[in-house]
């Protein structure tokens, strides 16, 4: 990290701070609820519940930076209630609700992909300010979460059962974790500034995003679904026209 840099990230401070802490604590609560509810056999609430921490996850962050209270602690609590929340949560999911019809198959993609949350999380620590901040290495664990808790999500509104789709169920887990720990790169989105004013059309078209969500959720398995999808199309795109990772897309 160049000298400019060092002075342009301010340094994470060793205090806690509460109110991204709460956010992030509710976060952890809902990824702790999903394994309830999936133990339970409410498999649609566990899978609201993981998507209510994506939420809660993403939240905690923009407001720490807003507000200026960034820290170690923060930081480090917050990869804990991910490994809980988009770890732990959706491998549990995923495993009670299908792979359990498949026997010591079914536990071993469940912990593959637990394991790739684990991994994930621990070299996104490491490379904290190696990487550019426009991407992601790998899959984020809250979109390989979305993408698993949204398939039973959806399943369960088609009424169709665990065991139905157990094999369809072990692939996409088992391609959600591999995914987190490839070197592919996917958009962070962290280059948007909030604190800027937008176009009232953007401002509708969120909420009518939501509105649709709320109507077919199945839209948002396909959202993340097309996310984890892209990191390879456009892997793909820049062998073909030999672009790095740096050079626009045009």
């Amino acid at each position: 990290m160049t000298e400019a840099q060092e002075c342009a990230t301010p340094p994470k401070r060793r205090g806690i701070y509460l109110l991204p802490n709460l956010f992030t604590t509710a976060a952890l609560f809902a990824g702790f609820f999903a394994v309830v509810q999936a133990l339970d056999g409410r498999f649609q609430t566990a899978a609201v519940a993981i998507f209510a921490a994506i939420v809660l996850d993403g939240l905690d962050g923009r407001i720490a930076r807003l507000t200026h209270t960034q820290s170690e602690f923060g930081a480090q609590y917050d990869s804990l209630s991910d490994m809980v929340s988009f770890g732990v949560a959706p491998a549990v999911l995923s495993y009670t609700w299908a792979l359990h019809s498949l026997g010591k198959i079914g536990w071993i993609v469940a912990f593959l992909y637990c394991a790739g949350a684990a991994l994930r999380l621990a070299r996104f620590n490491t490379n904290i300010g190696a990487l550019d901040k426009r991407y992601f290495q790998g899959l984020p664990s809250p979109a390989a979460a979305a993408l698993v808790a949204g398939f039973v999500w959806v399943a369960h509104d088609l009424e169709w059962t665990g065991t139905e789709l157990r094999w369809l169920a072990a692939i996409l887990t088992a391609f959600a974790g591999i995914t987190m720990v490839t070197n592919i790169l996917y958009w962070s989105g962290k280059s948007i500034d909030l604190r800027r004013s937008f176009p009232f059309v953007a401002a509708a078209s969120v909420v009518l995003a939501f509105a649709l969500v709320s109507i077919y959720p199945g839209l948002l398995f396909l959202l993340f679904l097309g996310y984890a999808l892209s990191g390879y199309v456009l892997a793909l795109w820049r062998r073909r026209h030999k672009r790095k990772p740096d050079e626009p897309i045009e």
